[in-house]
């Protein structure tokens, strides 16, 4: 199977009111946007129904594109740590309910991204560069996450809903999680099969699991503003998604994930007012072959 992700976020900062110039009173907003397109491949290399299954997955391609935006401290430079995945092979384990049992290789490579995502020579420690390698963890760490975690196996209904737990990728250092709530929205009866119609819809959770990945570890600093602001704090988070699975073939078709979440920022030293940060973000996953 070969699938085609995509991540994209539109980033909005609100620095408050201008106190000079022609624009004295008026909200300054500085908007920036980033994207992540990735193509991966899976094949199966040991396959157990009944118990677990092997599966190969590599990564075909992945292009990482910035908007440019006006504060120089926000610009990043060189190649995103996360296209250093493209050609890289990982496998990991699946049961039959599609839940993954064994992230062990996935995880190391999670950890080399991160790694590559400091700077070679730096004259003021470790410096990180801004890398999408949360989006990266978001699309592979949850693959199959709504059937997965459907924990009735006798079958559902028509209307039956179920919980989860996805994360947030976010352009700065953060562990944040969204509860999820699942849906089985319709049966549609197609050429291809019978495809069930599963909606979601997002809200902030209130703890991240500890098994989720950090790429990152020790002391060091984050390059741009979002490495330069403090003590970010989520306010609000909320949005909904679709997912087109084929019960015939176990195979997801297509998922297309939307949400915003809004963040508060605090400048160090209190030199300014508080920036707020609203993110809206779109997760995608698309069958191409």
């Amino acid at each position: 199977l070969k699938y085609k992700f995509t991540s994209q976020k539109d980033i909005t900062m609100d620095w408050g009111k201008a106190s000079k110039g022609k624009k004295q009173g008026k909200n300054k907003i500085d908007k920036s946007s980033e994207t992540m397109e990735m193509i991966i491949s899976y094949t199966p290399t040991d396959v157990n129904p009944y118990g677990l299954t092997t599966i190969k997955a590599k990564c075909e391609s992945i292009k990482i594109k910035r908007s440019k935006s006006k504060s120089k401290a926000s610009r990043s430079s060189g190649k995103d740590a996360v296209e250093t995945a493209a050609g890289e092979t990982f496998t990991f384990k699946v049961g039959p309910t599609g839940k993954i049992e064994d992230y062990s290789q996935l995880n190391k490579l999670i950890h080399k991204l991160g790694k590559n995502a400091f700077r070679k020579k730096s004259n003021r420690g470790r410096v990180k560069e801004p890398d999408m390698i949360a989006d990266f963890i978001a699309s592979q760490w949850f693959l199959w996450d709504s059937v997965s975690s459907i924990e009735n196996f006798d079958g559902l209904s028509i209307g039956q809903s179920w919980k989860s737990k996805l994360s947030v990728p976010t352009p700065m250092v953060m562990k944040t999680a969204r509860d999820v709530t699942y849906s089985l929205k319709e049966i549609r009866q197609t050429e291809k099969g019978q495809i069930a119609v599963i909606a979601s819809s997002y809200s902030l959770a209130e703890s991240v699991p500890r098994n989720w990945p950090m790429p990152y570890s020790g002391k060091f600093r984050m390059s741009g503003m979002f490495g330069f602001l403090r003590g970010y704090k989520v306010i609000k988070l909320q949005g909904k998604g679709e997912e087109l699975f084929n019960i015939d073939s176990g195979q997801i078709e297509k998922y297309n994930q939307n949400y915003q979440l809004q963040i508060e920022a605090v400048f160090p030293m209190a030199l300014g007012e508080n920036p707020k940060i609203i993110i809206d973000q779109t997760l995608t996953m698309q069958l191409i072959k």
